[in-house]
């Protein structure tokens, strides 16, 4: 709890909610799952998250012993194995050959790679912003793949999205948010780590924009 009383799990995720929103229906998702695009977006958008997830999951390693960052590092989300599968399935064997960061992957990545060396806490609002994310609207995203793009199911193409090691994501996701609630930070502190969260949802929008401009939809 904070000195309100409210669980800073709520306050996490109050305070990013519309930033949460924006992110969800910017005009590349909404066309992504509109079925509007082809699959060489949806590859192209997978790629993106491929630089994300390396900066977390290099980051994760140094912090497994910190008090602050590393109760959340738990080998059953990390996504990059997951990651590298599909995109072996959607660009070929040489698919690192071909990849490329969008400028504003750029600086999402960096930024998380600069908290992940400089500030635990900041880690933590990234970490927290993308794999419940992942476990909840992702979701979402995999069953629009399948469907519109004839992947099996969960299967290559969409495993970023199968948390094969999570039986039961809505206990698992309880249990994330216990541990944010009981995170090792004063009022002042947590107030960082939310604007950082705010920052996350930001620098994932502008990752989303700029996709949009590769990517428009006819009119």
């Amino acid at each position: 709890m904070n000195s309100s009383g409210t669980p800073f799990s709520t306050l996490i995720r109050t305070a990013s909610h519309e930033q949460h929103v924006e992110a969800e229906t910017s005009t590349f998702m909404s066309d992504l799952l509109g079925g509007r695009l082809g699959v060489d977006a949806y590859a192209r958008y997978t790629e993106q998250l491929w630089f994300v997830y390396r900066a977390l999951e290099e980051g994760a390693e140094q912090l497994s012993g910190d008090p602050v960052a590393g109760p959340f590092i738990q080998p059953e989300l990390l996504r990059l194995a997951a990651l590298e599968r599909d995109l072996a399935h959607l660009r070929g064997g040489d698919w690192r050959a071909g990849l490329t960061a969008l400028p504003a992957t750029q600086e999402y990545a960096r930024r998380v790679t600069e908290c992940a060396l400089t500030w635990p806490g900041g880690y933590v609002a990234h970490h927290y912003t993308r794999y419940l994310g992942d476990l909840s609207g992702g979701q979402i995203i995999r069953d629009k793949a399948e469907k519109t793009w004839g992947f099996a199911r969960k299967g290559d193409g969409v495993r970023f999205y199968v948390f094969e090691r999570i039986a039961n994501p809505a206990a698992f996701k309880r249990g994330y948010r216990a541990l944010l609630d009981e995170v090792r930070a004063d009022d002042l502190e947590k107030q960082r780590i939310v604007a950082e969260c705010k920052r996350a949802f930001a620098l994932n929008s502008a990752v989303f924009s700029a996709l949009g401009e590769e990517f428009r939809v006819s009119a």
